[in-house]
């Protein structure tokens, strides 16, 4: 339900505290065109037998791969993730040329993942996803790690019992950083506005 902006936390909220309404309802779905990403984890926490799921954020025909890359990451793919979301998900899949098709009154720049025209080109949306779809298979759990400074970061185990690490550098300067595990280290860096993902 809701499936609406994440500066209206109080919706999903009021509509699960009606017993009534509450056992027909599976969770309740977020949008980031306004409000914060952490709107997630006070629906789960008000009621975390319930689930939430991040549905839907466009990269637009203005926008720059960079800060695209950089935003998404940090707040669909991290941000979902680390406030109990159990899936992310841009919009939209594809595209031809002139941002079609769209329903009358829809987004007339929305980006598709991929743009089909006389070639097929892969736009910000289809790294974005990349960035975790690749790597994080169905089953994966999240597993805990430590935002330190600009360094935004998620953590998952997969169901083969491999580790990875998600990480994108929002802040000014270039920053390294230690990945610890069972007592082991790694020392690894991301420039500004990068984006990696480790696996172990």
């Amino acid at each position: 339900m809701y499936d609406h902006n994440c500066d209206r936390p109080d919706y999903p909220i009021t509509v699960l505290g009606d017993a009534a309404t509450r056992s027909f309802v599976d969770g309740s779905a977020f949008h980031l065109y306004a409000g914060d990403i952490s709107a997630l984890a006070r629906v789960h926490n008000a009621y975390p037998e319930k689930n939430v799921y991040f549905t839907e954020q466009f990269t637009g025909a203005n926008g720059t791969f960079d800060g695209d890359l950089r935003w998404h990451l940090k707040n669909v793919i991290i941000g979902t993730m680390r406030n109990w979301g159990k899936v992310a998900l841009e919009w939209n899949l594809a595209s031809d040329p002139n941002y079609s098709p769209h329903t009358a009154g829809g987004c007339t720049e929305c980006k598709g993942a991929v743009t089909i025209g006389n070639t097929i080109t892969r736009n910000v949306s289809y790294y974005i996803i990349a960035h975790a779809s690749n790597f994080v298979p169905p089953g994966s759990v999240r597993i805990g790690s430590n935002v330190s400074g600009n360094l935004y970061n998620v953590a998952f185990k997969t169901p083969a019992g491999k580790k990875v690490l998600i990480a994108v550098n929002d802040g000014t300067v270039s920053t390294s950083f230690n990945i610890k595990f069972n007592g082991q280290w790694v020392t690894t860096g991301l420039a500004v506005g990068s984006v990696g993902t480790y696996v172990w």
